[in-house]
């Protein structure tokens, strides 16, 4: 079985901040794309592809960084176990629906970028389970470790989960004549993580010359939800960067520009995990 997730941890951990990229695996194995009526560019259209690779210092500076192994369109990490599509999972009730199931963007998703379907019919539920256990499961033991262990080292945990929107999807907050965000830093309007850590992360990225929104289009997922505590010492945002800074959306590829911004991110990321060291006084424990 291929891992579930990569974990690259700094030689030495100097803050409490945690990177992840969920959405940018990119393990496809042949049975599954084999199962898919899609053909092998047009199925990683939902992949935050790339991610992974623009956060990569993070271990450099001293932050962990765990990034999946498996694509989203296999399974999506940043929805909860029980967000069960009953349209492609064969045996679920059809219950509360969420409007993340209803689009078909459950923990096992029914369609990529632009609804277009997966599968010619439906999974069975034994299918489902097993993704979820084999991937969703250790994923998510690992992050919330990552977190347990930042509290306990720092006094505080700083989550960074970063994402990739589609170009696209920025004509949702376009105002006529208004620039367009390039950043979209989602903290579910205060409720995931303090206002002072969203504010040094979006201060890193308008240095660095990008218009950035705060909650729109994207207030963050199951992931913000689950892991940011603020009250608690547990911070969570999600970072959305635009596609078309860094790759080719069509073709699926980083673009001229990949060098740049991948250059930009690491300097973010150097700030906050610079100004986020929060370590507990020995005396103080």
């Amino acid at each position: 079985m291929h891992p579930a997730f990569c974990l690259e941890q700094p030689r030495e951990t100097t803050s409490a901040v945690v990177v992840a990229s969920p959405h940018s695996g990119r393990y496809y194995a042949p049975s599954f794309l084999a199962a898919s009526v899609l053909d092998e560019r047009v199925i990683r259209s939902s992949e935050d592809a790339f991610m992974d690779r623009l956060v990569m210092a993070a271990p450099s500076l001293g932050a962990p960084l765990l990034a999946a192994e498996w694509p989203r369109a296999y399974l999506d990490l940043n929805r909860g176990a029980d967000e069960l599509d009953p349209s492609v999972i064969e045996g679920v009730a059809r219950g509360a629906q969420t409007p993340r199931i209803n689009s078909g963007l459950g923990v096992v998703p029914r369609v990529v970028a632009n609804g277009r379907a997966i599968y010619r019919g439906k999974l069975t539920r034994a299918e489902a389970d097993a993704r979820i256990e084999q991937i969703w499961r250790p994923y998510h033991a690992e992050l919330a470790r990552l977190m347990d262990v930042a509290k306990a080292d720092f006094g505080q945990a700083v989550l960074l989960d970063f994402h990739s929107m589609p170009h696209e999807a920025l004509d949702v907050v376009a105002r006529p004549g208004a620039a367009r965000p390039q950043i979209v830093l989602g903290d579910r309007f205060g409720a995931s993580a303090d206002s002072e850590v969203v504010d040094v992360l979006e201060q890193g990225f308008l240095d660095a010359g990008l218009i950035v929104s705060r909650n729109a289009p994207f207030a963050g997922a199951y992931v913000t939800h689950r892991y940011g505590r603020p009250s608690k010492g547990h911070h969570a945002i999600q970072v959305e960067i635009d596609r078309r800074l860094y790759m080719n959306e069509r073709m699926i590829r980083p673009n001229a520009n990949f060098d740049a911004m991948k250059q930009i991110v690491t300097q973010v990321l150097s700030r906050v995990i610079g100004a986020l060291p929060g370590r507990v006084p020995l005396a103080a424990e």
